[in-house]
């Protein structure tokens, strides 16, 4: 089956598109904590890769392409928020380059982008070897504490991330581990995106330096903004304090027609969300 987009709400065709590319699980359904509030601005899709695609960079690249032209078959001239989480930033960074004219806004959260440029990372995921099928469902367990920050999480969506996290074959993790191996992105290809960016980073990731990620980011994306949860680990966006409508509010990433954005605050000052987040510009 080939990916496809799934609707998690009622369609609202006057609305621009929310484009949810999810993590390595590729379910597309961990937003879920999130479409409350994005559901006030939006018209939400979420990508879905099938448990067995082994497709190439290229290949996602050109099928999140042509599922984002259907979706916007009938009113071309809507805005497209591209939203990628972990595995998803990259795949986002590679649809926008690929078809610039297609993405308005971009919005990158803990990019596995890290992967390459980090030794420890890339040499360790040498050693993912398959294993019997039993083991394999306790190393994923074991491994939930480095992907979240579990105390944030409600107990249904720590059930929500296991559950996406297990039901990807070995196979399938293997081959989105040796994709992030062999991402090439160069700095002036970086430099290309003009759309604007935001980087958001969770300074307690334990999986990726997400916030040393999102500034070398920013230093080669024009015009890019880095948005810091101090408190949060990789999958932030299931942790229960953590709003992605607010933060995108905050800076200047909601739709216009819906109400006002906040004003950019000054860097290095406190925003006025109870995570109390940090924000730098480039």
């Amino acid at each position: 089956m080939y990916p496809h987009f799934l609707t998690p709400r009622p369609t609202n065709p006057e609305a621009p598109l929310f484009i949810y590319l999810p993590g390595m699980d590729g379910t597309g359904e961990l937003l879920s904590r999130q479409l409350e509030g994005l559901e006030r601005g939006f018209d939400i899709r979420c990508l879905t890769i099938a448990l067995d695609d082994l497709s190439s960079w290229e290949e996602l690249t050109q099928q999140v392409v042509g599922l984002i032209e259907q979706a916007l078959e009938h009113r071309p001239e809507r805005s497209v928020y591209l939203c990628g989480e972990s595995f998803g930033s990259c795949l986002s960074l590679k649809v926008a380059l690929h078809a610039p004219h297609l993405v308005h806004h971009l919005i990158l959260i803990n990019s596995a982008t890290a992967f390459k440029r980090h030794p420890w990372i890339y040499w360790g995921s040498y050693l993912v070897r398959p294993f019997p099928e039993p083991l394999s469902q306790w190393s994923r367990l074991g491994f939930l504490p480095f992907l979240a920050a579990l105390n944030r999480i409600e107990a249904d969506d720590r059930q929500a991330l296991l559950k996406a996290m297990q039901s990807v074959s070995q196979e399938s993790s293997i081959w989105r581990i040796s994709l992030l191996r062999s991402l090439e992105l160069m700095p002036q290809e970086l430099q290309q995106i003009v759309q604007p960016t935001l980087l958001i980073a969770g300074q307690r990731d334990c999986l990726f330096p997400s916030v040393a990620e999102a500034t070398h980011l920013a230093d080669q994306i024009p015009g890019a903004r880095v948005h810091v949860l101090p408190h949060s680990g990789h999958a932030c966006l299931l942790e229960t304090d953590v709003d992605l409508f607010d933060i995108m509010k905050t800076n200047g990433f909601a739709p216009r027609f819906v109400e006002t954005p906040a004003s950019p605050l000054p860097d290095g000052e406190p925003s006025p969300d109870s995570e109390n987040v940090s924000i730098q510009t480039r």
